[in-house]
């Protein structure tokens, strides 16, 4: 039974793990210079929990979040990260405005993308009754959102009906 527990609670993290999306900088393109990556940030939309994974050549390449001033000048103003893997899954725990540029001398280059994450939409109704959330994303999200929560409480009754039975 209790191996019964540990299969509830591991399917709980399972579940909540795979609403995330795992946005990769441009595509089949990867971390190159000479791409436009705020036309590819353009079309994603980035959610608090989501990753952000950059693909290059490691040695060639690298990736360092800075502040806005940072991204601007192609400096290592406001360094709050540094990633060098060639592989690299970074999460977007908060919602805000994120700058990542390449510190190898490639941001001149293009190689710099600034993304803006977004809080989790809630179905949240306003003063004329109308719904928080817009169009079929925003729906999308708070439908997944329901089947996680109705997922990790069909865990949670597991794990407590195993619980139970030890009793």
């Amino acid at each position: 039974m209790s191996r019964l527990l540990v299969v509830a609670v591991l399917a709980g993290f399972t579940v909540d793990l795979s609403a995330a999306t795992d946005h990769i900088v441009g595509a089949n393109h990867g971390w190159n210079p000479n791409i436009n990556y705020s036309l590819w940030s353009g079309n994603q939309t980035f959610y608090v929990g989501d990753l952000i994974s950059f693909r290059y050549q490691k040695g060639t390449h690298n990736v360092f979040e800075v502040n806005e001033t940072g991204y601007d000048n192609c400096t290592m103003d406001g360094v709050a990260g540094n990633w060098t893997s060639g592989k690299d899954f970074i999460p977007l725990p908060e919602a805000r405005r994120y700058y990542f540029i390449c510190g190898n001398g490639f941001c001149r280059q293009g190689m710099k993308v600034a993304i803006t994450v977004h809080p989790l939409r809630h179905n949240v109704s306003s003063s004329n009754g109308s719904s928080g959330s817009t169009g079929a994303q925003g729906e999308a999200s708070a439908a997944a959102l329901r089947t996680r929560s109705a997922l990790w409480l069909a865990a949670i009754a597991v794990a407590a009906a195993a619980v139970g039975a030890f009793c």
